[in-house]
């Protein structure tokens, strides 16, 4: 049975850090620039969260660039979370065509691959239905990537899902990550995250700490 053949349902579904393998694509000034689906800053503040929260659940996380020497380097945002890797800088669009991206993920022994990439309908698109057939179940983070038109992001996802790739965001991996807030190792970790990241519900979370050292003041 093919990876896009299983239906998950139930826990099966959700994420977990120990099945999940990380695969960032061509997060570089040359490709924000020419991003038009959504605003760049939002892009950047989500693959930014989502960098940060492979990091904190320990999921490996791998990094390629495109013809880097003109394309520019990965953002800074992203590289600093992890300082000492290099990324695979290609000359394939597609990912998944070039066998060190595919060895490096193989590495890892996990199943569950998620990708976010600039653009969504190519560089993210291609690779991801390229790793569902090779038995990978693939989730694909739309708020972490985008494309030269809302069009273009959209016509992406959309062939992805018909492909078998799941659709998600990066707060939602986070959650799934995460599951309980009884596993307090990673709590402090993800309120960091949220606090810096989480928009109006890391608003939120800084008032309700608000309130809470009130009342034990």
């Amino acid at each position: 049975m093919a990876a896009n053949d299983i239906i998950y349902t139930g826990l099966d579904a959700l994420l977990t850090p120990e099945k999940s393998v990380v695969l960032l694509i061509d997060h570089q000034g040359a490709q924000f620039a020419g991003m038009r689906s959504m605003d760049a800053t939002l892009v950047v503040n989500n693959v930014t969260a989502l960098a940060k929260g492979a990091k904190l659940f320990n999921v490996p996380t791998i990094l390629t660039t495109v013809v880097e020497d003109r394309g520019g380097h990965l953002i800074r945002q992203v590289q600093e979370v992890f300082p000492d890797q290099t990324p695979i800088d290609r000359t394939t669009i597609n990912s998944w065509e070039d066998q060190r991206v595919v060895d490096a993920v193989d590495a890892t022994g996990r199943k569950d691959l998620v990708i976010a990439g600039l653009w969504t309908d190519i560089c993210l698109a291609w690779p991801a239905i390229h790793a569902i057939a090779d038995g990978y179940r693939v989730f694909a983070v739309t708020d972490a990537s985008g494309a030269a038109t809302t069009e273009a992001h959209e016509r992406g996802i959309q062939r992805m899902i018909q492909a078998g790739v799941i659709p998600t965001c990066a707060a939602t991996v986070l959650g799934e990550w995460q599951r309980d807030w009884a596993r307090e190792e990673t709590v402090p970790g993800m309120t960091e995250i949220l606090l810096e990241h989480g928009g109006v519900f890391g608003t939120s979370l800084a008032w309700e700490l608000q309130l809470l050292g009130q009342h034990k003041g």
